[in-house]
């Protein structure tokens, strides 16, 4: 089976993406059941990598339906120690407007049906969120966006990621409210995407791109599934060249992240002391600790 480094998963309206040579489809299966979809391996400038695209190819997937254990688990069987997730997002503040790029460094999640960990039955671990995203990885999506000379694109670093259960999307309520707590986006897809990742071990960082301003602006349209997905494809393309930038600059020293040995302290039950089901279950998450 192919082996890549880097992941990317691709969020509504980036379903495949562009570039990758010698291209292969998996079907894989994990203990967390099937990922979202086939995930391609290849390489991109030199650098092996995996797609995945996190509601599948024809978007069958509500955000509460995703399987994200299965998604994230799967990319760490193929080696995935980076992990790029390319999400739609609304704007929860003026500044940030839509076709802009956001860089969020912060997630608050207000998610209520999903699994958010592998842990458990029989083995315990707690891994650090007070910096849920890579600083190192975000660094590169942030010269990738330079480098590739999006004039018309403004790049915003930092703020908060509020993920939302959904599928609906909010209400005017609820939307001043998530501003009034400190958010800069909202979504439904980054958690617990993020915190699974952590306890993979993988540098994560998310590329979120903004396709409305919510409900909450007193003078644009309220977000619809149709201005979203719209504004959403008009920025794909550029999505895909900052990405294929960003693979290009990791493959040059492969950096060290804080992420890559998150269960050193995050693991609490020794992996001897595990039962065997267990240990086999948590397979490739803890093999370097056995």
């Amino acid at each position: 089976m192919s082996q890549a480094r880097i992941g990317i998963i691709g969020g509504s309206g980036l379903y495949q993406m562009e570039g990758i040579e010698q291209a292969r489809g998996y079907e894989l299966t994990t203990p967390y059941g099937t990922p979202s979809d086939r995930i391609v391996t290849g390489v991109l400038h030199g650098a092996p990598v995996a797609f995945l695209a996190r509601h599948g190819r024809d978007h069958r997937y509500l955000p509460s339906e995703v399987p994200y254990r299965a998604n994230i688990y799967a990319l760490k069987a193929l080696g995935v120690r980076y992990l790029i997730s390319i999400s739609a997002v609304g704007s929860l503040q003026e500044p940030l407007r839509p076709l802009d790029m956001v860089l969020p460094d912060q997630f608050i999640d207000l998610t209520r049906r999903r699994d958010s960990t592998f842990f458990g039955n029989g083995a315990v671990a707690h891994v650090s969120m007070a910096a849920p995203v890579c600083s190192v990885l975000a660094d590169v999506l942030a010269q990738a966006v330079h480098d590739t000379g999006l004039d018309n694109i403004q790049l915003h670093r930092g703020g908060t990621y509020v993920c939302i259960e959904g599928p609906a999307f909010s209400t005017y309520a609820e939307s001043q409210w998530y501003r009034s707590i400190g958010g800069s986006v909202i979504g439904m897809t980054n958690m617990p995407e993020a915190k699974l990742a952590r306890e993979a071990e993988m540098a994560y960082a998310t590329l979120a791109l903004v396709t409305d301003y919510d409900c909450w602006h007193p003078r644009e349209a309220h977000v619809t599934a149709e201005l979203a997905i719209a504004n959403l494809m008009q920025n794909a393309a550029n999505a895909q060249r900052v990405v294929s930038q960003a693979v290009r600059w990791l493959a040059l020293d492969w950096p060290r992240s804080a992420a890559h040995d998150a269960l050193a302290a995050g693991l609490v039950t020794r992996p001897a002391a595990m039962e065997p089901a267990t240990q086999e279950r948590l397979g490739v998450l803890i093999r370097d600790y056995l």
